[in-house]
């Protein structure tokens, strides 16, 4: 199959409160390293993706511009940008970017991949195998199945339903989509925050802006339980025990 234009949105504008740290969790550090760099490396490395916007605290542009795009000599990160107070405002931000630079030419008929700067463990793997379904789909998030039994509860925290356990999978990132789609997707978000927030609806993810905007159906990929996402001081230590080269004390 012909390639197709794949453009990286790189999410690091997190606070870190949950880590109860001063320093955003994408910058703290990680077996030497910044943790977003994992993830930036594998972009870097990667031949599926041609290029990526990062996408970060306003405060924190200056700092990524030097001490990570530049120190660390990553040449696909081809804008960084202001993320929003939610998840859901970064990404509008980057394809808004996408779409002003012109996404109706050369990016018309590519791929967007939303990964979260907190996954460190992305890989090329999970970059080929997302990108081979959205080329076959159009949509597509790497996942995996839970192997945990799964409840629901009620209001009162009482567990009120248990769903079978073959049918739950634990979302990750990368989320890819046809370009268009998804700029299409969170252009009609934005316009219908207000009644989603009347409907209690909560976006929590980008698969769910399709899902709802649109209307169509998200492949799920199997991809890989070391996907982790770095949120609490439980998650740091699975990460440094995930490193390569840790039980040896190795660097990455």
């Amino acid at each position: 199959m012909k390639k197709k234009r794949c453009t990286a949105v790189l999410l690091a504008a997190g606070s870190g409160s949950r880590m109860h740290s001063s320093v955003p969790k994408q910058f703290m550090d990680l077996g030497g390293r910044p943790l977003i760099w994992y993830s930036l490396e594998t972009v870097e490395r990667s031949a599926i993706i041609d290029d990526c916007i990062l996408v970060t605290g306003a405060e924190d542009v200056s700092y990524v511009q030097q001490e990570i795009v530049e120190k660390y000599g990553f040449t696909k990160v081809s804008d960084i940008t202001v993320g929003g107070g939610q998840r859901y405002e970064s990404v509008a931000h980057a394809l808004e970017l996408l779409e002003n630079r012109g996404l109706r030419t050369a990016c018309e008929d590519g791929f967007v991949f939303i990964h979260d700067g907190a996954r460190p463990f992305l890989t090329e793997k999970i970059l080929e195998d997302t990108y081979a379904a959205a080329y076959a789909y159009g949509a597509c998030v790497a996942a995996m199945p839970s192997k945990d039994t799964v409840k629901l509860a009620d209001p009162e925290g009482y567990a009120c339903q248990t769903p079978n356990r073959n049918s739950v999978w634990l979302v990750q990132t990368p989320q890819v989509f046809e370009a268009r789609m998804i700029c299409e997707a969170y252009r009609m978000l934005m316009t219908s925050l207000p009644t989603l927030e009347r409907q209690g609806i909560e976006i929590t993810d980008d698969a769910m802006v399709v899902e709802t905007m649109l209307h169509r159906h998200v492949k799920l990929v199997p991809a890989s339980y070391e996907n982790i996402k770095v949120t609490t001081p439980e998650d740091m230590r699975i990460a440094m025990a995930l490193l390569p080269g840790s039980l040896s004390g190795g660097q990455p």
